[in-house]
């Protein structure tokens, strides 16, 4: 689920930034580290706007200089029971991998549908149902996340499609539904 969260980062600045273009460089280092970052809890998608801007206070025996500034971001936290859409990533006979935008999600082969097998005949490897639908690397899938887990700097989750409208080709039919 997407939020807006007011957040707060401390940057140290080198003097030789010290200068007129100081508070843009500022913002500038402001979206290059926390743009794209894991704090454990959740992803860092974008800042929208910055609040305010400390004083600078010198590091003594150093020179750099300390600002901390308040921004607003939208951020992403996966939660128990949300349903997301992927793209599987990697297949093996265990499961597979699917990355969803910057979360590693791997789906058991216990939690996909008792009709949809491995096939270990296939290359690439694939789960099929020897129909239509064929789980591939590549393949967009709907997933329910059953849980996640936090790393440093990173998470990963459990996901199922065992689930009514969960799986594969869920982009299928949305071409029927195009206005052209």
């Amino acid at each position: 689920m997407f939020f807006i969260h007011e957040l707060n980062r401390t940057i140290t600045l080198h003097p030789s930034y010290f200068g007129p273009h100081m508070k843009d460089y500022l913002i500038h280092k402001l979206h290059e580290d926390v743009e794209g970052s894991c704090t454990g809890r959740y992803f860092i998608i974008c800042v929208i706007e910055y609040e305010n801007i400390t004083l600078g206070r010198i590091i003594p025996g150093k020179g750099d200089a300390e600002f901390t500034i308040t921004y607003k971001a939208v951020v992403w936290r996966p939660f128990k029971g949300e349903t997301v859409d992927g793209v599987v990533s990697s297949v093996n006979k265990m499961g597979f991998f699917a990355e969803v935008g910057p979360l590693t999600v791997f789906v058991s082969s216990h939690l996909i549908p008792r009709d949809i097998k491995f096939d270990p005949t296939s290359n690439p490897p694939q789960f099929s149902d020897n129909g239509d639908q064929i789980i591939n690397k590549g393949a967009h899938i709907r997933i329910k996340l059953m849980g996640t887990r936090s790393d440093v700097g990173k998470m990963h989750a459990i996901g199922s499609i065992k689930e009514d409208y969960l799986g594969y080709d869920i982009f299928k039919y949305a071409e029927a539904f195009v206005i052209n």
